[in-house]
């Protein structure tokens, strides 16, 4: 394992290892000692890796509080506060979504389905654009403050960079800012269309994030919302067992699937940390 601080080869591994039970290193060139986690997202943290990384996914995936989380683990014998729940949350969030946004990359299909929903924040409302493909799939997903020419270029050039190209058509509500910000964004080429019945497909997709939202009573803080909002997007889209919008599967199918997914899911992050 190369040295996190001077990046030399020449390491050597402790025998005592740390008290969480991981490996101990000391390097011969810059003389410091290093252990499997120094220079990760979870160094200085006193619990597993993997303990963790299922508290921020259950609390993305599922309607549960903070205290809900501290109490379930408090069941098996791991004590830690609902603020460190919080706190685990806006530390790993990020993570999660940025290693489901890579693995993704190129997957979308060319025919987008792109619209907003509302959510209050602070006592104000915002508006969570959203795009999915043809197949139900997540393209991109941005909170924003204003809903206005400004917001849907934005919108339109995040979700190109992160899917890595454009679509062949885009199906929208009737907003005056879609046509103009698609121009701007991706050319002439690619087809508008405006039909509430077409996107009526996006809308109830929209009842993921509203069915999770709705036990929170709202969020404070807009840089929060954003973060919970595009990990909690990326998560459900891993997860949904479906792969084709619309295909019949079995409910040992479902589990299986989801369960697949779930331990590549874990793996990926494993890795990255």
């Amino acid at each position: 394992m190369n040295c996190p601080h001077c990046a030399s080869a020449t390491t050597k591994e402790q025998t005592p290892k740390t008290t969480l039970g991981y490996r101990r290193f000391r390097c011969s060139a810059c003389k410091h000692f290093f252990n499997e986690r120094t220079g990760t997202p979870f160094n200085f943290l006193e619990y597993p890796t993997d303990v963790v990384l299922l508290v921020v996914l259950w609390r993305l995936r599922y309607k549960l509080s903070l205290r809900d989380l501290a109490e379930m683990f408090l069941e098996r014998g791991i004590v830690f506060t609902h603020e460190t729940v919080r706190d685990w949350e806006a530390r790993f969030s990020p993570l999660i979504a940025n290693q489901l946004r890579m693995k993704r990359r190129g997957q979308a299909g060319t025919s987008w389905y792109v619209g907003e929903t509302s959510l209050k924040v602070h006592g104000k409302w915002c508006y969570l654009y959203r795009a999915i493909d043809h197949d139900g799939h997540l393209v991109d997903s941005m909170l924003s403050e204003k809903r206005n020419m400004e917001a849907a270029p934005r919108f339109f050039k995040q979700a190109v960079a992160v899917v890595g190209h454009t679509p062949e058509s885009v199906t929208t509500d009737g907003h005056g800012s879609y046509p103009r910000a698609l121009r701007e964004t991706m050319g002439n080429h690619v087809q508008q269309r405006t039909n509430k019945y077409l996107n009526n497909r996006l809308e109830q997709d929209h009842r993921g994030i509203k069915q999770r939202y709705s036990p929170m009573r709202g969020f404070g803080v807009f840089e929060a919302t954003a973060r919970f909002c595009c990990a909690f997007d990326e998560l459900r889209n891993d997860l949904h067992p479906r792969p084709i919008m619309g295909e019949s599967l079995s409910l040992s199918e479902r589990r299986r699937v989801f369960l697949d997914r779930l331990v590549a899911l874990q793996a990926l992050l494993q890795a990255a940390s």
